[in-house]
């Protein structure tokens, strides 16, 4: 890491994600301290050798002593009083986030903190556990980061987010929140509310049917074994883009189920949902192409990161 990307890192929730940065960035050598508000995650957080605290207002104080970027990495319906703590005892600080959706965070960062300096983050990580102890520093290795990147971002905090994502061994992706909230809608949001559906059927049927379930229940069903309140937060904080793409969902299902009733057939979404994927196997299967010829600060910088983005390409400092 760079000089500038070696300021301290205050990360503010100690669940899969914020712990397993937390925990990479120790591991790294990096000035690294969080907050949850548990006594139990705190423990075992310190237990491993973190330097961790149940008090927010004593990590917050630091954080503004140290000029900390701070990592919001709690659910979203939990960051409004964290952001009224923020505004009132380290309103300097830049903030990123963890969060699974953009436009939503950025809506209640300037509802509760209005002059933040704030960029937000998603890395693609993660698994169907929670907790500390579900807590990885490898969680991040390969993964795409995505760092909001619009025409009025400030090119230097963009710079020390997205170093920090490219410290844990992801790689960074720039994009608009609202492109981003959409992506997410159609390949992470929609996928839970398919595979609730396909456990549901699944498991609904009987228990012949657990026992004989394999490997396309078991793959199709593995993100329904989140827990509950951590999809909600997620899938409803993102409804706008969630409902379009589930609408599309529908329509493709009611499609093939009524071409399966009058004509016997289900072609038409097998063979669209077998492109598709082997699109996917060959774009996850490729080394990702980096995005050159950008000086980060020059004119049009945000515009043309978002540009080469979209052509799959990723940011690698």
């Amino acid at each position: 890491m760079s000089d500038e990307s070696s300021r301290p890192v205050c990360v503010l929730g100690l669940g899969l994600i914020g712990g397993s940065l937390l925990r990479r960035l120790d591991a790294d050598g990096a000035t690294v301290f969080g907050y949850n508000r548990s006594q139990t995650t705190v423990d075992e957080a310190a237990g491993d050798g973190h330097d961790v605290s149940t008090d927010l207002d004593t990590t917050l104080d630091r954080a503004a002593d140290e000029d900390a970027v701070i990592v919001l990495a709690t659910p979203v319906t939990a960051l409004g009083p964290i952001l009224d703590a923020i505004a009132v005892r380290a309103p300097q600080c830049l903030l990123t986030d963890v969060v699974s959706v953009k436009e939503e965070v950025a809506r209640i960062v300037a509802h509760h903190h209005p002059d933040a300096r704030y960029v937000g983050g998603h890395p693609m990580a993660g698994t169907v556990h929670s907790g500390w102890r579900a807590t990885d520093p490898t969680l991040f290795e390969g993964a795409m980061w995505m760092v909001s990147t619009h025409d009025d971002t400030d090119p230097h905090d963009w710079l020390a987010v997205a170093r920090i994502a490219l410290a844990t061994g992801a790689l960074v992706v720039p994009a608009a929140d609202d492109a981003h909230d959409r992506a997410a809608a159609a390949i992470s949001h929609n996928p839970h509310l398919t595979a609730a559906a396909t456990a549901a059927v699944g498991g609904g049927e009987s228990l012949l049917s657990l026992r004989l379930a394999a490997g396309s229940f078991r793959d199709g069903t593995r993100v329904a074994g989140t827990a509950p309140e951590l999809q909600r937060a997620m899938l409803e904080a993102n409804s706008v883009a969630l409902l379009n793409t589930l609408s599309a969902t529908i329509d493709r299902l009611v499609a093939a189920r009524d071409r399966l009733r009058d004509h016997g057939d289900v072609a038409a979404l097998v063979e669209a949902g077998h492109r598709a994927r082997l699109a996917y196997e060959e774009i996850a299967g490729e080394e990702p192409a980096p995005i050159t010829g950008v000086d980060v600060g020059g004119d049009g910088w945000a515009q043309e990161l978002r540009r080469q983005a979209h052509l799959a390409r990723v940011w690698v400092g």
